[in-house]
């Protein structure tokens, strides 16, 4: 019977000193992380430059080219 009693009393101790750890924020429960999405690949038509440019050749064709 007593130890019954010391083994539940010490449940009791663990249980409230893991609560009082929690609550402080000593020891936070790690969070799961989301996967991240690779990032995303611009093909030349989608980069504002190179339409940019594009617009420039063709209503000036004459100009000569910037390399």
């Amino acid at each position: 019977m007593k130890l019954l009693l010391v083994v539940i009393l010490i449940a009791i101790a663990v249980y409230y000193t893991v609560r009082v750890i929690q609550s402080r924020g000593i020891a936070p429960a790690p969070r799961p992380r989301r996967q991240q999405q690779p990032p995303r690949v611009l093909g030349p038509d989608d980069d504002p430059d190179f339409l940019r440019d594009l617009d420039r050749r063709r209503k000036h064709p004459e100009d000569p080219e910037d390399l």
